[in-house]
């Protein structure tokens, strides 16, 4: 089968938070809940290897859970876990496989899992078995379950989503905005020459619509249409007076991307003219960090009430045979930053590994440690070129890496500079290239103590990095 690049170009191929904020629903509270004065585990990326189009939530009753398309398209799985780290070697559960014969029998890809009028739906897109035009018949699904606990109930289909059109839509969503239930999907609008557009509507059940939709975006942006006209897989935010819309755009391979759209929380957001959409895209493929065509997100927050991004993206660019069937599309997800404007600032794909930290000067608090070309610095800079890795270099060192130089770590030398080299050759004197991190400093503070030099820490002067001696003011740091 010689199947298109994009899987959300079909209808053209062949046929020419934050999300809800759920209500709460009490679930068993036992499992890999962490003791009440344990460590909260730190994730790593990929959090969950081979889950396209992921969502993930911390519903009320106190469990993270994760849903996403598999490889084979030929189910829902769910899975829970107290803690975000936990969603790695959760035990999953199928709710549901796709039916012998029907319009239900073939793929099944985007899952969502939400709470709706008390009941627990997953919504998903679905298209019949058997080869041919027919395959490519997308449309979206939901499935409900008959109790208060998703991964116990039994589940069943509820029906169909009364879309305004009978044609290729999926990637449906739902969210709350100022005590109004939103229901915001992608399709392809009759008469309009694209793969799909996002689309949003005020919701009457589960399924129904209860008014007419509003066209939120059709690609229009070069990079909104490279491969394919496509518009998708929106997700919601709000935040600093404002309601803010990701989308995803392109192709799904390293062209894929997330847009924005951004409006006044007091406005109509029913009225398309009052979004301002972004004419650059937000999050884009990052060589330096190896992730590549990242999209398809939706938003959480980790244990500390912080925003988290959480999206799918490959580790490598170039795909072996059909994009269709390629499995590596992983799970990711990274702290969510927001500017001095209000707006989101997505920074990079992080790249492998355990999630980079911000490290800001304890008496420099609008500065941070960052990365000037190949030199080590403190300053103002983009938040890719300040966030470092904290990597265990074993019994009890760490090595501090920046994530656009994910193969160098900071080095010391005897007079006191600090610089970058190569994790594999790391300077002359033993240890120079590690710290001991003490995060037991007054007012939450940390200091990076060399290892190398005795009661010398990792420091600033100017917008130099540089060893100090450890009580000094200059090698307190917090760390974000």
């Amino acid at each position: 089968m010689n199947f298109p690049l994009s899987r959300r170009s079909f209808a053209t191929s062949f046929i020419g938070a934050a999300s809800l904020l759920p209500l709460a629903c009490k679930a068993p509270t036992s499992g890999d809940a962490p003791a009440k004065d344990a460590a909260v585990p730190a994730p790593s990326n990929p959090l969950v290897k081979q889950r396209a189009d992921t969502q993930i939530f911390l519903h009320d009753d106190g469990w993270y859970y994760l849903m996403g398309s598999v490889p084979e398209y030929d189910r829902l799985a769910l899975r829970r876990s107290k803690t975000l780290a936990g969603l790695a070697t959760a035990e999953e559960k199928v709710l549901w496989r796709h039916e012998k014969t029907g319009p239900m029998s073939g793929f099944l890809w985007a899952p969502e899992l939400h709470f709706v009028d008390g009941k627990w739906i997953v919504y998903f897109a679905a298209g019949p078995s058997g080869g041919g035009e027919d395959v490519f018949r997308i449309r979206t699904y939901a499935v409900v379950c008959d109790g208060p606990d998703p991964m116990t109930g039994n589940w069943s289909v509820l029906g169909e989503f009364k879309a305004p059109w009978d044609s290729f839509n999926l990637d449906s969503t739902i969210f709350t905005h100022r005590g109004t239930r939103y229901f915001s999907w992608a399709q392809r609008e009759p008469g309009i020459d694209t793969n799909s557009n996002v689309y949003i509507a005020p919701m009457k059940d589960a399924l129904t619509l209860a008014a007419e939709p509003a066209r939120l975006t059709v690609p229009t942006l070069d990079w909104e249409v490279r491969g394919y006209k496509v518009n998708e897989g929106s997700a919601f935010i709000a935040k600093n007076g404002r309601l803010f819309m990701t989308y995803s755009a392109s192709a799904t391979d390293a062209r894929y991307c997330l847009g924005l759209l951004t409006v006044d929380e007091t406005a109509n957001i029913m009225d398309p003219r009052a979004w301002t959409k972004s004419q650059e895209p937000v999050f884009t493929t990052c060589k330096e960090t190896s992730v590549y065509g990242p999209g398809h997100n939706s938003f959480t927050v980790d244990e500390k009430g912080r925003d988290i991004l959480v999206y799918h993206g490959r580790d490598y660019e170039k795909i072996e045979g059909d994009p269709l069937f390629n499995p590596d599309r992983h799970t990711r997800i990274q702290r969510l930053y927001f500017g001095a404007d209000g707006k989101p600032d997505f920074g990079v794909p992080v790249g492998n590994g355990l999630l980079p930290e911000r490290f800001i000067p304890a008496v420099r608090r609008a500065e941070f440690l960052a990365l000037a070309g190949d030199k080590p610095t403190v300053g103002k800079a983009d938040i890719e070129f300040t966030q470092y890795r904290v990597l265990d270099a074993g019994k009890g060192a760490v090595q501090l890496s920046p994530i656009m130089k994910p193969d160098h770590c900071l080095v010391a030398a005897e007079d006191g500079t600090v610089t970058l080299a190569p994790i594999a050759a790391t300077g002359a004197a033993p240890g120079a290239d590690r710290f001991t991190r003490d995060s037991g400093g007054e007012g939450g503070t940390t200091r990076f103590v060399s290892q190398a030099f005795k009661d010398r820490a990792l420091a600033h002067s100017s917008d130099n990095v540089r060893l100090a001696p450890a009580t000094d003011p200059t090698s307190a740091w917090l760390a974000d």
